[in-house]
């Protein structure tokens, strides 16, 4: 068992570029599962078995979109078990993954965003990084992990261009709008008139060191509540609020998608309908005969 596991997690990483994150997970997913099995052996598995590992699971009061997951994690595996010939046939093909609710992201308002991104007060080095690291977010809709590990060697400080390694070790290329290239000058001087001009981390915390995704989601929610942008707001926020205000500005969905560095266009999909809600709410409020 432990020998197919090593061989599935080296193809996610080697051969489908998964993330660590999708690692971790996979393999948390796949030790549950077998400690579900009590020992019996893969081969001797059916649906059944699969059937009733999630009715433990919702019986445990794990939520749908976990159960989801751990389905697929059990699929890839089985699927990878047929390919290497070790299964004739995956006993998870006949097994269904529960219906998810749609689940729209917590967006700002093209006021709620600059209220956000004018918080911090810029009277030293750490309110400039916060409102820079802000800046990155709204600018370019990068991720959180993106943010908190991207190097120096990766902005180009003249062209407002950044490359940015993603989900999968996927790279792609976004832009910093003039705002958020000015705070981010501006923050570098800081930094190197701070003795961390050499540092290979574009954002740093108090030590020196490179900023922790933790720390950055801490500094988002810390603002969010200062600036009253909201309840729910987070580091993705921003990330779906530059999503839904290009779109609103009438980008085309492909550049949005190769923006935020989506595998499928049916992920960004999801922002047109946000942007056609919020289109209808308006045309509710305002027109006499809605």
């Amino acid at each position: 068992m432990e020998e197919l596991v090593k061989k599935f997690m080296g193809y996610l990483e080697i051969e489908k570029n998964s993330s660590g994150h999708t690692l971790r997970a996979y393999g948390k997913d796949l030790s549950e599962f077998f400690l579900f099995l009590n020992g019996r052996q893969l081969k001797e598995i059916t649906n059944i078995d699969i059937r009733s590992f999630l009715v433990e699971l919702r019986t445990r009061g794990v939520c749908k979109r976990t159960i989801a997951r751990k389905i697929a994690s059990l699929r890839s595996f089985l699927k990878f078990l047929v390919r290497e010939k070790f299964l004739d046939t995956s006993p998870a093909d006949s097994v269904f993954s529960p219906k998810l609710d749609k689940k729209f992201p917590k967006v700002l308002d093209k006021e709620g965003a600059l209220k956000l991104l004018l918080s911090p007060d810029e009277r030293d080095l750490m309110k400039v990084r916060d409102r820079a690291v802000m800046e990155m977010f709204y600018s370019t809709g990068m991720r959180i992990s993106e943010v908190s590990g991207l190097d120096m060697d990766k902005v180009d400080l003249i062209s407002g261009a950044v490359k940015v390694r993603g989900k999968g070790k996927k790279e792609r290329l976004t832009i910093l709008g003039n705002p958020a290239l000015t705070m981010l000058l501006q923050y570098l001087r800081l930094k190197k008139e701070a003795g961390h001009g050499d540092s290979r981390a574009v954002f740093l915390n108090k030590n020196g060191a490179r900023i922790s995704a933790r720390s950055v989601h801490r500094l988002i929610i810390k603002y969010a509540t200062r600036s009253e942008a909201g309840q729910g707001i987070s580091p993705h926020s921003l990330r779906h609020s530059f999503a839904t205000h290009m779109l609103d500005n009438g980008a085309d969905l492909r550049t949005v998608q190769e923006l935020l560095g989506h595998k499928n266009l049916s992920t960004t999909q999801i922002y047109t309908h946000m942007t056609q809600r919020r289109m209808r709410d308006i045309y509710n409020k305002a027109h006499p005969r809605a």
